[in-house]
């Protein structure tokens, strides 16, 4: 499996906790503004493309540009049922969700059935547009206090709807990280030119389940 080199390492992680540090109408500028760090030519990729995998030592994740693009919308609905949740209940507790079981499950596609030409990226994209600006409009009514409410998380604990807000917005800017350079091992460095496309193929990223 032939991949084009990166032309520049990997750029570092934000760590999560600098989102929690920014003011309400930055951080919900930030989340609403989420989409825009994906490379445009996500849509350039033939299915081919869009369901190829890498192996471990690429340094770009395992996963497929398809399934990062569609854990990211079913994170995107997890995330805000979250913070939904969490201001209209009191102290619920989340459940879990098994990010592998959607892969294994062919939720995305499968090599088994041919790949997730069925699945296209426009449809997880939309999901994750839509929800970004429903969500961000209703975040921007929210009081103070509100951002304040808590759901109970089986893991982390108690959760605020700022901290869901600043997790889910870190989220979303961890995997772009991945996608783009994923689009770029494909179809190289972004020059403004169409593309060039190129073909692979095989799956696993590792945020851990959510």
């Amino acid at each position: 499996m032939s991949q084009t080199a990166l032309p520049s390492p990997l750029p570092p992680v934000e760590p999560m906790e600098s989102f929690l540090q920014l003011p309400t109408n930055d951080l919900v500028s930030r989340y609403r503004r989420g989409l825009e760090r994906f490379d445009r030519r996500i849509f350039d990729l033939s299915d081919a493309e869009a369901d190829q995998a890498f192996l471990p030592d690429a340094g770009v994740g395992r996963w497929s540009v398809r399934i990062l693009i569609g854990h990211l919308a079913d994170a995107e609905l997890a995330f805000t049922h979250r913070m939904r949740r969490a201001v209209a209940e009191q102290n619920p507790v989340l459940a879990l969700w098994d990010e592998d079981a959607f892969i294994d499950a062919g939720l995305y596609g499968s090599p088994a059935a041919g790949g997730g030409g069925q699945y296209p990226l426009g449809g997880f994209v939309a999901v994750i547009h839509t929800l970004r600006r429903w969500t961000a409009e209703w975040l921007q009514t929210l009081m103070p206090d509100q951002w304040e409410r808590q759901a109970m998380h089986p893991e982390r604990g108690p959760e605020s709807v700022r901290s869901i807000a600043a997790r889910t917005t870190w989220h979303l800017e961890h995997h772009a990280r991945y996608l783009n350079a994923k689009v770029c091992r494909i179809l190289g460095p972004d020059t403004g030119q169409e593309p060039a496309p190129r073909g692979g193929c095989g799956p696993n990223c590792g945020c851990g389940k959510k």
